[in-house]
């Protein structure tokens, strides 16, 4: 649960604010800071009290400007910051423009560090340029995800409040392994005491972390986003067993791993086998493969790849129009 913002802290982030807009006025930093214009005001009564030289003029074009001779101190982030800007750059960030944002506050003190011919050209791509939102990403909180960073670096158990898809909210004690970014989505894989399982919680869903005195051994060297994928394609509903006439190679090249894992049978063929919640999904990752395959279990897969193949037939035919022959 985040604490509430300290004065100090609020005073810097108005420098910041005042440093990034000269003239700000105090109702304009004010509502920046979600506060009102006498809490602004104090703020910058705050900075002046450090013996920053903070100057108000007025007019038509005045407000609240940093005097001459005031130095830039050296520039450092906060672990949000840092872990934010790495998260912008795996996943993309669409609150860089926001100056409370982890990201917008990290990326402003760069700004401010750059010579200012480059730093014009790049304040101007970050005001104007527009990403378009990957809606099924799922950024989580900075906060959250450097604390269970740094509970895998130091090999310390952490107690985890949860909350599933479902809504269902529990807590367990898990010995975290890695943090794993993929397709958008930021998952905890990890050893599950209670359940004496491997498991993989998505990071966005943490409702808190508690760092436990307990340590534990790190597993041998292992490749977490294979073993996440790994994971991920098994326990699920509906079961995924097919055998494809090519080698174990070329379907790995052409399937993706939470699919199933891929094992030879012989020089040119393979067998595909695990579980999946989307069966539909499924068929549609099999259709790409370059080589005869047989679906040998799973209904549910099998009639899945039947509704596809028909549908696909049914585009490849004749069109028919309305009143009219049909249309090669």
């Amino acid at each position: 649960m985040r604490g509430e913002t300290s004065p100090t802290a609020r005073a810097l982030l108005a420098l910041e604010l005042i440093q990034g807009e000269p003239g700000t006025t105090a109702e304009r930093l004010a509502g920046r800071l979600g506060v009102s214009e006498r809490a602004a005001r104090r703020y910058v009564g705050i900075l002046r009290e450090a013996g920053i030289p903070v100057v108000s003029e007025r007019g038509r074009y005045g407000g609240y400007r940093i005097g001459r001779g005031f130095r830039l101190p050296p520039l450092t982030f906060t672990d949000a910051e840092a872990l934010g800007l790495v998260m912008a750059v795996l996943d993309g960030h669409h609150d860089a423009a926001d100056p409370t944002d982890p990201v917008g506050s990290a990326l402003g003190k760069i700004m401010r560090a750059l010579p200012e011919p480059v730093a014009a050209h790049a304040e101007a791509v970050r005001r104007t340029a527009s990403a378009a939102p990957d809606r099924a990403a799922a950024r989580p909180d900075p906060g959250t995800t450097t604390a269970l960073v740094q509970a895998c670096s130091s090999h310390r158990r952490i107690g985890l409040a949860y909350r599933s898809e479902a809504g269902s909210e529990w807590t367990v004690d898990v010995e975290p392994w890695a943090v794993v970014v993929r397709h958008g989505r930021w998952y905890l894989l990890c050893w599950s005491l209670r359940a004496a399982a491997r498991r993989a919680y998505r990071v966005d869903r943490v409702l808190g972390v508690t760092l436990l005195d307990e340590t534990f051994d790190a597993p041998a060297p292992f490749d977490p986003v294979a073993l996440l994928e790994e994971h991920l394609a098994a326990g699920w509903e509906y079961d995924v067993d097919v055998v494809v006439e090519a080698s174990a190679d070329v379907v790995r090249a052409c399937l993706p791993r939470p699919l199933g894992a891929v094992e030879p049978l012989g020089p040119d063929r393979s067998h595909v086998i695990g579980s999946t919640s989307n069966p539909v999904w499924c068929a549609e990752q099999l259709a790409v493969l370059p080589a005869p395959y047989r679906i040998v279990g799973g209904p549910e897969l099998r009639s899945c790849a039947r509704d596809l193949g028909e549908r696909m037939v049914a585009a490849s035919g004749p069109r028919v129009l309305r009143g009219g022959p049909a249309e090669a």
